[in-house]
């Protein structure tokens, strides 16, 4: 058979091949389009390229109907027993060498699976007969990233590679940030899905900087509260300790003073110690001007304190006692007891602590790995990342930047992996992204982010990026560690319980049931201020009250967006009202 085409030039990475009009392969098999891979016959080797670029323009031998730019990415080695593929070059083609589109014997040799620890995720664009697989150690170890615009199918692909992990890695402790209410119902009983009802999360676990963003709720904070907001906290921390000393020991009391807290050791203490202490100092002042300063801050604390919203930070505030333990094993699954994997909603918190409390998960699932020397590895999946580790230094909160970014550098030394999903890369921290040696990317339509990502795939096939604002729903091009080459893959079909359903998937077109009469607004108001009440909502169709237990108010459960809307939800919404 005459092959396809003939090497014309040599240049790096790069080569050009002429296609031969006199080929005998069929018209469907002389498609040289830009993505398909095809082979260079070598001396020692079969060189595998992807042809980047076909032109007809200036043809000067008439033996070639075109021209075509390929980007050299591996060989195949025929070893003694079997083929085996290698990235990189190390035989370069020759003037004149032949050169025919890659044969699905070969696909199969360069996208073989190298072990156990590989997923399927889905099969070559090109081939759909070889399936397409990610090795798991590399793609974890190193760090991945999903990029791609909203209706791409980039949530459907984050549970498709999320659910193949958990199968091949049961062990392996996965703690998702869920920014819109998408997963909760992904995973089965394989995850535990965690809200403002039932998180407790105590403030004290909270550093300086990140109590500070709750008490004034984003904004900066007032420089002379900060001073005694400073001062007063590690007394606090150390009379709490003292007592606890007292009570359970007998030990001689001593001077909190002289515990050694800072305002970030991470030990409990009391809201009424706090506040007790703040009073006591504005007694001692004269200057009315002066004690009108400690009279905010005191406002302050107790306005947070009484706000429903913030019931999974300052339940139990003054009572407490030191639940880091408990709140770390329920947090991070340890020990799983069958669910490895914990889905953090976010759209029910306040958005005022939202960041705040990311800044305090991802600080704590990197000190926790930091001091266990990572005997217990993690994938921490963030959700929407460029809202936490944003590019431009003045928006966002300072701590959750730092903290996504200590995991991207330092993690995998301690067993921390970080998984970033994301539909504006370029919006995101470069420093951060650049740490992410596997990448998922789908179509993407900003000139930015195709840009940002051109500047982050050191791959010989950059060239692959200029197809991404045309690849299709479910087309990935793949790039990285993770996968043998650059590839251009369609992710498998995703079961239907598997598949994200978020509040963003309500139909434009109205209801014919919902029956919209000033009953039903009373109803939806009920609701909206049940948000921000300590009242029971019991027209809350995802909240089901236990029948036999009264709530405390401490205990009410707070109303948040569902996890995917209920066909019944308006004849919900027009039960009576209690």
């Amino acid at each position: 058979m005459t092959s396809f085409g003939r090497v014309i030039s040599v240049r790096g990475s790069l080569a050009r091949v002429g296609l031969l009009a006199e080929s005998q392969m069929p018209i469907s098999e002389v498609r040289a389009t830009v993505g398909r891979f095809v082979s260079i016959r070598c001396a020692s080797s079969v060189i595998v390229a992807m042809i980047t670029e076909v032109s007809c323009e200036n043809l000067s031998n008439p033996d070639y109907i075109a021209i075509a730019s390929v980007d050299l990415l591996g060989e195949i080695l025929n070893a003694a027993d079997k083929a085996k593929f290698q990235r990189g070059v190390t035989n370069y083609p020759t003037i004149g060498d032949s050169v025919d589109l890659i044969t699905s014997q070969e696909l199969r040799t360069i996208y073989a699976p190298t072990g156990s620890d590989q997923i399927n995720v889905g099969f070559l664009q090109q081939d759909r007969s070889v399936v397409a697989y990610v090795d798991i150690e590399e793609m974890l170890s190193k760090h991945f990233a999903v990029l791609g615009s909203t209706g791409v199918g980039k949530s459907t692909g984050v549970s498709l590679l999320l659910n193949e992990i958990l199968k091949a890695r049961p062990n392996l402790r996965i703690f998702l940030l869920d920014v819109h209410n998408e997963y909760g119902r992904c995973f089965g009983d394989r995850a535990l899905v965690l809200n403002p009802r039932n998180l407790k999360l105590p403030f004290w676990l909270f550093n300086f900087e990140e109590i500070v963003d709750v008490l004034f709720g984003g904004r900066a904070g007032a420089p002379e509260e900060l001073d005694v907001l400073a001062e007063v906290i590690p007394i606090a921390k150390g009379i709490y300790t003292q007592y606890q000393n007292t009570d359970r020991l007998g030990l001689k009391r001593i001077d909190p003073k002289q515990i050694g807290f800072t305002v970030d050791t991470p030990v409990p203490y009391r809201l009424v110690d706090l506040i007790s202490l703040i009073d006591e100092r504005m007694g001692k002042l004269e200057n009315r001007s002066s004690r009108i300063i400690y009279h905010k801050l005191i406002s302050r604390i107790e306005a947070v304190r009484n706000d429903p919203r913030y019931a999974f930070m300052f339940d139990n505030a003054n009572v407490g006692g030191d639940t880091m333990a408990e709140v770390i094993s329920h947090l991070f699954r340890l020990p799983a007891n069958g669910k490895p994997m914990t889905v953090m909603q976010l759209a029910g918190f306040p958005a005022e602590v939202i960041d705040s409390v990311v800044s305090v998960l991802c600080r704590m699932a990197f000190d926790f790995g930091l001091w266990s020397d990572g005997v217990s590895p993690m994938l921490f999946v963030c959700e929407e990342a460029h809202r936490y580790a944003s590019a431009d230094r003045n928006i966002g909160f300072g701590p959750t930047r730092k903290a996504v970014s200590r995991i991207a550098k330092e993690g995998r030394k301690y067993g921390v992996y970080l998984g970033l999903i994301t539909q504006r890369p370029a919006e995101l921290d470069a420093t951060i992204i650049s740490q992410c040696n596997t990448l998922f990317t789908m179509r993407l339509a900003n000139d930015r982010d195709q840009a940002l990502l051109r500047a982050a795939v050191s791959d010989a096939a950059a060239n692959l990026l200029s197809f991404v604002p045309s690849l299709g729903t479910r087309e990935v091009l793949a790039f990285g560690e993770g996968v043998a080459l650059p590839t251009r893959l369609r992710f498998k079909e995703v079961p239907p319980h598997q598949l994200p359903r978020g509040e963003a998937t309500i139909s434009s077109v109205p209801s014919v049931t919902s029956g919209h009469d000033m009953h039903f607004v009373g109803a939806v108001l009920e609701r909206w201020r049940g948000a921000t009440s300590q009242r029971d909502v019991p027209n809350d169709p995802v909240f089901q009250a236990p029948p036999a237990k009264t709530l405390t108010p401490a205990e009410t459960p707070m109303l948040q967006p569902s996890m995917g809307l209920d066909p019944d939800r308006f004849s919900l919404l027009k039960k009576p009202l209690r």
